[in-house]
């Protein structure tokens, strides 16, 4: 169990990394996840504001999204290991993993972007990005595990 909770806790350091990469601003991720939040429309002045505004949340927002990160980093984790336990090996327990992310992950992103006020001219490639960032923090996770289960 401590295993497990080692791993899942790795796999938050990994969601932070990867997002902080996947979402920054110099990635055509990070700049479609700036339209997407309207950023494109204020003026250099009026995003720093938005940004000194933000500050005071941030570090909350930060916590929420790493507990969140432990939910899906938890599951990875004990799916995988349970499955290499259970003498299936490493792909086929990866496997699993990305089915979850199939059949949860990508309608979750989906409803979100579809009852969301996003701009429908970027709604499609919001859509794949997010779930193209879930995917690969799954992939890596999944494989961090089966090198230790």
């Amino acid at each position: 169990m401590v295993t497990t909770l080692l791993l899942a806790l790795a796999g938050v350091v990994i969601a932070v990394v990867l997002g902080s990469i996947w979402y920054s601003p110099m990635t055509p991720m990070g700049k479609l996840h700036m339209r997407y939040l309207g950023f494109d429309k204020l003026s250099a002045e009026e995003q720093k504001v938005q940004q000194e505004a933000a500050k005071p949340r941030m570090p909350k927002l930060y916590v929420g999204q790493a507990l969140l990160s432990l939910l899906v980093s938890f599951s990875v984790v004990y799916v995988v290991m349970e499955s290499i336990h259970n003498g299936l090996s490493a792909p086929m327990a990866i496997g699993f993993a990305l089915f979850n992310w199939l059949c949860f992950t990508v309608p979750a992103i989906g409803t979100g972007i579809l009852w969301s006020n996003c701009d429908r001219s970027i709604a499609w490639q919001k859509f794949f990005s997010d779930s193209g960032f879930f995917l690969v923090f799954i992939v890596l996770v999944g494989l961090l595990t089966s090198l230790f289960a």
